[in-house]
């Protein structure tokens, strides 16, 4: 949303008032409350016939400011309201302080200063010490909008034909990146783009995004979340170059200033504000396989599969039902399709009591067809979503005859979850909750009235997440939970796991996911996967290989595709060969298998600081490099281990690592950073490098299943370690074992947590020296 023609026009139909001064600033309990006019007032009559902004300053907890601009303070604030400090909020310490400078509210290690001369606008918004200054709203920075521009201020009597907009523009200094704003497959650094904070169903190829996230972070050392979950339109640095632009239609715009100063610390306090990212169970990390989507299968072709896989090595962790469990127009009424799969209950008890896989999941969404079982049960009580005439909502999109689950009506809510028991009572143990993006906001209302529809559209995604999550707690354990979820909005992290849609069976396209997962990590989101081989169309042998390396290095693995088969045989004629899909499958879901103590241990880290487990952008363990902001092709595994995804059928890939020494997983040969570095690989490896001062520990090479004795037979790897060095270690249920710590003298302590016959390994870890073969440094 632009609001002016360049520098010196106003956009076509608009009329734009800015805050031209701060007239008055009043103490408040936890800050200031400004009275900004929109012109500069030199006498008493300057106060007449002129609009003015409220801006109200306050002390969120410590490094945390909210900024709450209104215009008209007597429109309804409606609902949905993000569920702010759900582990409950810090306590709040607001100091003002006047100087020369102007007036100060400082909230622990932030503060905003406002400028003292008379007639000035100039907020300023600093490290509490003075050593950093991060962003300022300036002049010409905060203003409200009418569209079209009413030609005499009478007309704003009655606002049916106009739209009102609240605006601020935060400064962008020299050199400063944006990142995250949710899961976008765009360029990395959002500077230069208008991005709009609307849930869409478009692929991973266009600008829209499953996953909006009304958080932005800086390489400057601070954070913006915008507390709205209604469509919010930025400008970053798109309108005004030097400046992030935020708006939204109506009469408030609400957001929080976040200082690290890391950008670690950043998603730390947003996940304090917004919540911590749920735990999430050791066997959800190992290779979930799908049906796929449109293809043609049953219970025999499930058993094909899994036997397939387990012959060629490759052991299945999880087994996905996708959209056909069910009858064609019937999604979502929760009975599996009686022909193809005539007693679910007893199939699913087969296939975990054989080993073929640990656990299942089952497709659904929160859409009910007309021609379902569940339709007139939920149509008969009210628990669908109404027009305003009071007919259901329904179209034929999707679904013939669709309807949607109406989860501000707790008695919905309580069905629905009957309706998933029904599922756990089969054996289901996980959930993918696909969809929930197509989400009405006009000729509707919701059954909680007072509720705003466009919020809706957004928030819904939140809600949606939440019945299913929890719903999985209240049966399994609150530490037992899984989703495989599309749609998300800011707060959806609390219930993992998120996967990235529908791309393409490309190289572009795994590019476009690997952006679209850092992003979603710069969101708060601690995991999140992708589909395998790409969703649509049908990979090439060497595209569905080097897409199985980066799968099975994301937090979560999973096979998925839309109308072809992602099991490796179908692939490449079931070439036997090492180079094949099958050998190169099972040789990347050993090796996620073997990193397993590492991989649970960084995700209780992660959990607890806010932060992704994988893909993390370099950026977040290295902010002090420049470049780091920049990196868009690799990302980090956990706070230790970079890894570089290959996009080229050569096997050839360019990389960046920062400053220090890095070793070669593979080879053990190291490397000297910062600096480009050129190789080329065969399908079993890729650009994996170990940081310095690595304590790595790696489970039993011949393990098969990622649920295991994370403590027994296993080998500590040594990677230029030095005094404080060290690695957590956790059981397969996520209790704490205990820690192992390198002391003054160079000696591993903490060893008697370990069991069996553990070994440790100087210099790197032991390996295999074919890879001396298939690896190459340009």
């Amino acid at each position: 949303m632009k609001f002016r023609d360049g520098m010196w026009l106003v956009a076509e139909g608009m009329q734009v008032e800015y805050a031209e001064e701060v007239y008055e600033t009043n103490p408040t309990e936890n800050g200031l409350s400004l009275l900004c006019p929109s012109r500069k007032i030199f006498s008493r009559g300057d106060t007449l016939n002129r609009s003015t902004l409220k801006i109200d300053i306050e002390a969120a907890f410590d490094g945390v400011i909210s900024v709450e601009t209104t215009h008209w303070a007597g429109a309804v604030h409606r609902g949905p309201h993000f569920e702010l400090y759900p582990n409950g909020r810090p306590k709040v310490e607001a100091k003002i302080s006047k100087s020369d400078k102007g007036t100060t509210l400082s909230s622990g290690s932030l503060s905003a200063t406002i400028h003292p001369d008379e007639h000035n606008f100039d907020i300023r918004f600093h490290s509490t010490d003075g050593s950093k200054q991060l962003t300022s709203l300036l002049s010409r920075s905060v203003g409200l909008a009418y569209n079209p521009a009413p030609s005499n201020p009478l007309q704003t009597g009655d606002m049916r034909d106009f739209k009102h907009y609240i605006f601020t523009q935060t400064t962008l200094g020299v050199g400063e990146s944006v990142h995250g704003l949710g899961e976008r497959f765009g360029a990395f650094n959002k500077v230069g783009q208008s991005v709009q904070l609307w849930n869409a169903d478009g692929g991973t190829s266009s600008d829209q995004a499953y996953k909006n996230v009304s958080f932005w972070l800086s390489s400057k050392g601070y954070g913006i979340f915008i507390d709205t979950p209604g469509k919010v339109d930025l400008e970053v640095g798109s309108e005004r170059t030097n400046r992030v632009q935020t708006s939204i239609e109506g009469q408030r715009l609400k957001w929080y200033i976040i200082y690290g100063p890391t950008p670690k610390e950043v998603l730390q306090r947003y996940s304090i504000l917004t919540g911590k990212p749920g735990k999430v169970p050791s066997w959800s990390f190992g290779l979930w396989l799908s049906t796929s989507f449109t293809t043609n299968y049953d219970e025999a072709t499930v058993n094909s599969f899994l036997e397939g896989m387990k012959e060629r090595d490759t052991q299945v962790d999880v087994f996905h039902y996708d959209c056909f469990w069910m009858k064609a127009f019937t999604w979502s009424d929760f009975v599996f399709d009686a022909e193809r799969f005539p007693d679910p209950k007893s199939q699913i008890t087969r296939l975990k009591s054989s080993g073929l896989a640990n656990k299942v999941c089952v497709w659904i969404n929160p859409y009910i067809a007309q021609h379902g079982a569940a339709f007139e049960t939920a149509a008969k009580n009210g628990y669908l979503l109404k027009r305003k005439n009071g007919d259901i909502w329904q179209w034929d999109l999707w679904q013939a005859g669709m309807a949607l689950v109406d989860f501000t009506n707790p008695e919905a809510v309580k069905w629905y979850v009957e309706c998933l028991n029904g599922l756990f009572d089969q054996g289901v143990d996980a959930i993918k909750t696909d969809f929930g993006e197509r989400i009405p906001s006009l000729d509707v209302e919701w059954f909680d009235k007072s509720l705003d529809p466009k919020k809706m559209h957004n928030y819904y995604a939140f809600i949606y997440n939440k019945v299913v999550y929890e719903a999985l707690q209240q049966r399994y354990g609150d530490d037992q939970a899984v989703l495989f979820a599309r749609s998300a909005c800011a707060g959806t992290q609390r219930f993992p796991l998120q996967w990235g849609g529908d791309c393409e069976s490309t190289a572009e396209a795994m590019g476009e996911s690997v952006r679209g997962g850092l992003s979603l990590g710069l969101s708060g989101f601690a995991f999140w996967s992708v589909d395998i081989g790409g969703f649509e169309g049908y990979p090439p042998p060497w595209i569905y290989k080097r897409w199985v390396a980066f799968g099975l290095l994301c937090s979560h693995s999973r096979l998925h595709g839309s109308g072809s088969y992602r099991v490796p045989w179908t692939i490449d004629n079931d070439d036997k060969s090492e180079e094949g899909c099958s050998r190169t499958l099972s040789k990347w879901t050993a090796l996620k298998t073997r990193l397993m103590p590492y991989l649970f241990a960084q995700a209780a880290k992660a959990i607890d600081q806010g932060i992704p487990l994988s893909l993390r952008a370099t950026c977040l363990e290295f902010p002090e490099d420049p470049t780091a902001w920049y990196l868009d092709r690799q990302f980090m595994v956990g706070d230790s281990i970079l890894a570089a995804p290959i996009f080229d059928e050569s096997g050839e890939v360019e990389f960046y690592l920062p400053k220090g020494k890095w070793t070669c997983f593979f080879t053990n040969k190291t490397r000297d950073g910062p600096g480009w570095f050129k190789e080329k690989h065969g399908f079993g490896s890729l650009p994996l490098y170990v940081r310095e001062k690595t304590v790595l520990v790696l489970g039993k090479s011949d393990i098969r299943g990622v649920v295991y004795d994370y403590a027994t037979d296993v080998e500590v790897c040594l990677y230029h370690i030095e005094e404080g060095a060290g690695a957590d270690l956790r059981d397969n249920a996520g209790k704490t074992l205990g820690s192992l710590k390198v002391d003054a003298q160079g000696e591993l302590k903490g060893t008697e947590i370990l069991k069996g016959s553990w070994q440790t390994s100087k210099d790197g870890r032991k390996i295999d020296d074919s890879y001396s073969e298939t690896i190459q440094w340009l």
